[in-house]
């Protein structure tokens, strides 16, 4: 009898530890799975993109940017994931943005714009930084100089050499009873401050009065604009982001009361302004992308990639935009811009 239980006992026990060892084994196979899936994921290419507002430039650069990757075999979804945040204008959540990306530990980081450049690089030390439509790298302390960055930061700049000099030269020429210019800007911007000086040199050189209409925030945008009527015979609206975000703001000041309105940016032509010298938004984008491919499938450094300047300086118009304003366009303007710069 008693060597019936013990049979009977060991039987139990030999069941249970085949079941422990059935159910430990599926349990290593469940986390082995996890630890694959783990291992699967860590192959995707992470990417976090910080932009400071969005507006019609800084979302070509983005989608330039994409498409260039997706060009060299980065695709969303695939083995490619973007974390893309929106900082809405305000500088502190550009800040928090970039310390979310630095403990997220990103692949790569693309910064839009001068304040979300300047908040990465402050944050973001071992992380490849990608910066794109800023006017000044140099000036923003992001790198050391143009052809040699240094440290972890490079890009593109959206300030063409001759841009803004040749488009106060057309000011002059295409009014040539104009003395004065306004100019709508938010000196907290760095790269605003860079264009401000350059436009006010271009325009002093021309003979012109230059009037600063400050702004510190879009909602001020508007009286900015009809704080200039009746003191200027031309308005010009730089790269500055806050101004640009409310752009259809100061056209519609314009169209009320003829005041042409010259603008930092192709894509600002296509949304209202009456003429630029520029290039695509889209295209310094790609550029950057392709900087982004250099870095992860060659092994390339930011400090070794000189900062890329736009290659293009053309002439933009809008004829919708010129007949509300009262500018008049010339047969020799029309023959003047390429073929896709002349919207209607």
């Amino acid at each position: 009898m008693k060597n019936k239980r013990l049979t009977g006992w060991a039987v139990c026990a030999a069941i249970l530890l085949l079941l422990t060892t059935a159910c430990g084994e599926k349990g290593k196979d469940a986390a082995s799975g996890q630890q694959q899936s783990g291992a699967k994921n860590s192959d995707k290419v992470s990417i976090g993109i910080t932009q400071i507002v969005q507006h019609t430039s800084l979302d070509e650069a983005r989608k330039g940017f994409v498409q260039a990757l997706k060009d060299n075999g980065y695709e969303e979804g695939v083995n490619l994931e973007i974390d893309y945040k929106d900082a809405q204008n305000d500088i502190n959540n550009t800040s928090t943005i970039a310390q979310k990306f630095a403990s997220d530990n990103k692949d790569l980081v693309l910064a839009i714009s001068t304040p979300s450049a300047q908040a990465a690089a402050q944050q973001i030390k071992d992380v490849p930084i990608l910066f794109t439509a800023v006017t000044d790298p140099v000036g923003g302390q992001l790198v050391s100089s143009m052809e040699q960055p240094g440290g972890n930061v490079t890009g593109t700049t959206d300030l063409h050499p001759e841009a803004i000099s040749t488009l106060m030269e057309f000011v002059k020429t295409s009014i040539p009873d104009a003395k004065a210019v306004g100019i709508i800007a938010n000196e907290g911007e760095q790269n605003t401050v860079t264009n401000i000086t350059q436009a006010k040199e271009a325009l002093e050189k021309q003979g012109l009065e230059v009037v600063v209409a400050p702004i510190t925030n879009s909602s001020e945008v508007k009286q900015a604009a009809e704080s200039l009527i009746g003191k200027v015979q031309a308005v010009y609206v730089p790269s500055d982001n806050t101004v640009v975000s409310s752009l259809s703001t100061v056209v519609a000041v314009a169209n009320e009361h003829d005041i042409p309105l010259f603008v930092a940016e192709k894509d600002s032509v296509k949304n209202g302004g009456v003429a630029s010298f520029g290039f695509e938004y889209y295209d310094i984008g790609y550029a950057t992308g392709e900087m982004a491919v250099d870095i992860l499938k060659n092994g390339k450094k930011p400090a070794d990639i000189p900062v890329q300047v736009p290659k293009e300086l053309d002439l933009a118009l809008n004829m919708k935009s010129a007949a509300e304003q009262g500018f008049t366009v010339t047969d020799d303007m029309k023959k003047s811009v390429k073929e896709g710069n002349l919207f209607e």
